[in-house]
């Protein structure tokens, strides 16, 4: 379906052939002066280069051509040479019309959709998830149904830390307190149990008592570089260990993403990558560009032209070690073997933007993708707590993540209580939806690269800028939708009243929004976009008897504008990942 803009530029861009002008000048943008006109069009001033004539001048000739009525209620020229548009209320309903009996609501898709691998998550294993986590997660997860929304094919992964010394401290210190386990018996020709000997609270546990005894005891550090080596060579004991650490601590993060409304296709972490380091290292051998440098195989990525620094790319340190970007390309290799994609998509924080610089470079020096294939990074910015350092604890540790949704789930819950508008027995799963909202739009309709203040309080409110004022909205469109029997067949209407048409014209700016949002990768436009909306059916609904209208075609015509706003809304937040209940 083509977009209002678009159709009244085509309508400009007529009149001003038919006024004998170029018309690629009919160009319509939404004005910026909203008290004067509802669309504008510049073009006359670039046309009066061309043509060597007033601007006013010509911007007259084309308002001529635009009076007949049947698309603007008024076109006026005033200088220097704007076009000031307002669009026929009928016009307007007839094209909303047609959104509302569209699919998507007039949103076309991409028609050449991509093949994108996002990678998004990034948690180590063994550890719990914490705040730190909560960012990458929730815009991975937007950004992933924005993607899918325009077309794309979206492989979502978590890209576990899976391979590290955590594992072998973790073993380290298991095998220190329970050095009887058959895992650590080089006698043992198994079966191994199919029970781990740890539960993931004493494997949270585990390992920051390791980390910390391997900074004082030497020897015990010593015998945790042993076992990393060990597992990766997959040694029995040892990797069937790395395998319990594995099931249990992929059954927390399942719990606790699932909780935040976040789900990855696939669940391949940094062991996944490691068969394909040496033939990748070959690889980049063979093209010339992997070179020594004091013992170690590094790759130059510097270019002529950068503004800053940009040291090499390692990766085999001197002592044979590989590192993180070692594992990073070979994993590219791997995506681009199982999925062969278009792009490729790293949600981090943005301290590790030169990480990323340096491992996308070293990617296109050693041929490891084609030239067309797109590799972004999106680093994201910090989350911080109301003095505007990293967001602590009351201790000033990290807090878990799911710390973080229980406090604002029981925040909310004492909300509704004291509101008592939900019953008891809906009452925590209603808590949960608008808690999920405050965190989510909270975070989402901020820059994802600049940082920004968590602050509870704003956040959960229901009325300003928040998640749970779009979902207030749209639970009192609800309300009114059922008290007129539900979904009726209602038609859309031309406006007749000014709150109703600035909802209509809002309702008809969605496909440029969320276009906007997939073009940029940016869920805060779609977040920027609902909340202009909901601010827009709140005006109307204050400044319309809907519910008391006698009027019944008049009323057949409210009811449609405000369940489309429901449709539009409820779009927008389902793209955002979080979703409304039926009452608050």
């Amino acid at each position: 379906m083509e977009k209002l803009i678009d159709r009244l530029s085509a309508v400009v861009a007529e009149a001003f052939s038919a006024a004998g002008y170029d018309p690629a000048c009919g160009r319509v943008t939404v004005s910026n002066r909203p008290d004067l006109c509802e669309f504008q069009c510049n073009g006359a001033m670039p046309a009066a280069k061309q043509h060597h004539k007033a601007p006013l001048v010509i911007a007259q000739d084309v308002v001529d051509r635009l009076q007949d009525g049947s698309v603007f209620a008024s076109a006026e020229a005033v200088k220097p040479g704007f076009i000031n548009l307002r669009v026929q209320p009928a016009y307007l309903a007839a094209h909303l019309e047609q959104m509302r009996q569209s699919e998507r609501l007039g949103v076309t898709g991409e028609r050449k959709p991509r093949g994108v691998v996002l990678d998004y998550g990034g948690p180590n294993v063994a550890k719990p998830l914490h705040i730190g986590h909560l960012r990458s997660a929730i815009i991975g997860e937007s950004i992933k149904r924005i993607y899918r929304y325009f077309g794309d094919n979206v492989v979502g992964d978590i890209h576990l830390g899976d391979w590290g010394l955590q594992i072998g401290l973790i073993i380290a210190e298991l095998e220190r307190r329970k050095p009887d386990l058959p895992y650590f018996d080089e006698s043992f020709t198994g079966p191994y149990p199919e029970e781990a000997p740890f539960t993931i609270s004493e494997l949270e546990e585990i390992y920051p008592t390791a980390s910390a005894r391997s900074k004082e005891d030497e020897p015990f550090a010593a015998r945790a570089h042993e076992i990393t080596f060990a597992v990766q060579q997959r040694r029995p004991g040892y990797y069937a260990l790395w395998r319990h650490i594995m099931q249990v601590s992929v059954a927390d993060l399942r719990k606790n993403y699932d909780n935040l409304n976040v789900s990855f296709d696939v669940w391949k972490g940094e062991s996944d990558a490691q068969p394909y380091i040496p033939p990748m290292l070959e690889k980049l051998k063979a093209e010339g560009v992997l070179v020594e440098s004091e013992g170690a195989l590094v790759v130059p990525v510097a270019e002529e032209g950068d503004r800053k620094e940009l040291p090499p790319c390692i990766l085999v340190k001197s002592d044979g070690a590989t590192l993180y970007a070692t594992t990073d390309l070979a994993t590219i290799v791997q995506r681009m073997e199982d999925y062969h994609p278009d792009k490729l998509l790293y949600l981090t924080d943005k301290r590790q933007s030169l990480h990323f610089e340096q491992v996308f470079r070293t990617a296109r020096k050693g041929h490891l993708v084609p030239p067309e294939t797109e590799l972004q990074h999106i680093g994201f910015g910090t989350m911080n707590g109301k003095d505007g350092k990293p967001f602590k604890t009351r201790a000033g540790g990290v807090m878990r993540l799911e710390t973080l949704i229980a406090d604002i789930v029981t925040y909310v819950t004492d909300k509704i209580r004291e509101n008592q508008t939900v019953p008891e027995d809906e009452l925590d799963a209603t808590a949960r939806c608008i808690a999920i909202a405050a965190l989510k739009y909270g975070d989402l309709s901020n820059l994802a690269t600049k940082d920004y203040i968590f602050d509870l309080e704003r956040f959960a409110a229901f009325e300003g800028n928040t998640g749970p004022y779009l979902l207030y909205t749209i639970v009192r469109i609800k309300s009114i939708l059922n008290r007129c029997g539900g979904e009726g067949d209602w038609a859309m209407a031309p406006a007749d009243s000014e709150s109703a048409k600035a909802l209509q014209l809002e309702l008809a700016q969605m496909p440029d929004a969320l276009q906007m949002a997939y073009r940029d990768s940016a869920p805060n436009v779609i977040c920027a976009y609902a909340y202009e909306l909901a601010g827009a059916v709140n005006r109307f609904y204050h400044e319309t008897r809907i519910l008391a209208e006698p009027d019944k075609q008049k009323q057949a015509g409210y009811l449609a504008l405000i369940r489309l706003a429901r449709r539009a809304l409820e779009e927008c937040i389902d793209l955002l990942g979080f979703s409304a209940p039926d009452r608050m």
